[in-house]
């Protein structure tokens, strides 16, 4: 009877418990898909290996926002100062303007240039004459492609004083020219706007592309209903495109403080320094011309946390209130 005993106890020890086997066979399942679509995970390697080095690799420099820093000690020896460039940072005169300032660019931004290419995408969904609808596809996405500084460039020559388009035609109709560039109350909506006629092409060739995944059987019924064409739009097209829209809308809101500051650069002067200068381009003027690594690094750590809440934020309250839930 012993040695019954002592048998079964030693093949219960020696075989494996059900959550082992489960794991096992799990890394078998992976190891097979791996092997079977060998060649397919070989197309990742260059785009892990771009994260790896420039986006991943680089966060080890981050640790400069709460250190000394000496071009001569190098990063790892520089000494630590805690939060002490973030107190700077948040003492500084310039603190508030350029939170304030990157908060209501972004928001305008949000405001007038996240809805633009789904109100372009529907529009472009009605046009029933093919070639016109390709002609003026292309044209609104071509700007996409045109390099920033060639657009900031263009708005800049449209908007001089002498010479400029508008100011020429704000002449001819008996108005005064006026450099817009210079009034700091101006300068917002030149921004906005330049942003929202460079993008919103190529951003609406997404929501083209999701309502062209809704079923026509959709439309047919809806037609059948007694539905016109705005009702159509509004009960069967937004509703399609939903899913689309929450997560672009979640996208956007990560990047809420990461305002598009080369442009800035390009536009803004001393002038419009009280309506223009944003976070970013304190950190290129702090961290770049001023030799003060740290602060900038400071500066900008600060905007990314605060991106990271703002998306975590909004992808769980899409996940509580809308049926087409988040990113994650």
């Amino acid at each position: 009877m012993e040695t019954g005993v002592s048998t079964s106890t030693e093949a219960n020890t020696d075989s494996p418990s059900p959550r082992e086997s489960k794991i096992k066979l799990g890394w078998i399942g992976i190891k097979k898909a791996v092997i079977r679509d060998k060649y397919l995970y070989l197309l990742l390697i260059p785009f892990i290996a771009y994260y790896i080095i420039f986006l991943y690799r680089p966060m080890y420099g981050l640790q400069i926002a709460f250190k000394d820093y000496s071009i001569f000690q190098g990063i790892s020896e520089s000494p630590w100062v805690g939060f002490e460039n973030f107190i700077r940072f948040f003492e500084s005169d310039y603190f508030f303007r350029t939170l304030k300032n990157t908060v209501l660019i972004s928001f305008y931004g949000l405001l007038f240039g996240f809805p633009a290419p789904i109100i372009l995408a529907l529009l472009f969904n009605e046009i029933r004459h093919k070639a016109y609808k390709s002609l003026t596809q292309t044209l609104t996405y071509l700007p996409h492609f045109i390099s920033i500084v060639v657009v900031a460039g263009i708005v800049t020559n449209f908007l001089a004083p002498t010479n400029g388009l508008v100011n020429i035609i704000i002449d001819k109709l008996g108005g005064d020219k006026t450099y817009f560039l210079t009034i700091p109350e101006y300068f917002r909506s030149i921004f906005v706007g330049m942003g929202i006629w460079k993008d919103i092409g190529f951003n609406a060739i997404i929501y083209i592309a999701a309502i062209a995944g809704i079923s026509p059987h959709l439309y047919e019924a809806a037609r059948m209903d007694g539905a016109n064409r705005w009702q159509q739009v509004w009960n069967v097209t937004l509703p399609g495109i939903m899913p689309t829209i929450i997560i672009l809308f979640i996208l956007n809101i990560g990047n809420f403080l990461e305002v598009g500051y080369e442009a800035i650069i390009l536009l803004y002067q001393p002038a419009t320094y009280e309506t223009a200068d944003v976070i970013n381009t304190y950190v290129y003027r702090a961290g770049l011309q001023g030799g003060d690594y740290e602060l900038g690094a400071a500066a900008g750590l600060f905007n990314a946390v605060i991106g990271l809440i703002l998306v975590v934020s909004a992808n769980q309250l899409s996940r509580k209130y809308s049926q087409s839930g988040g990113l994650w």
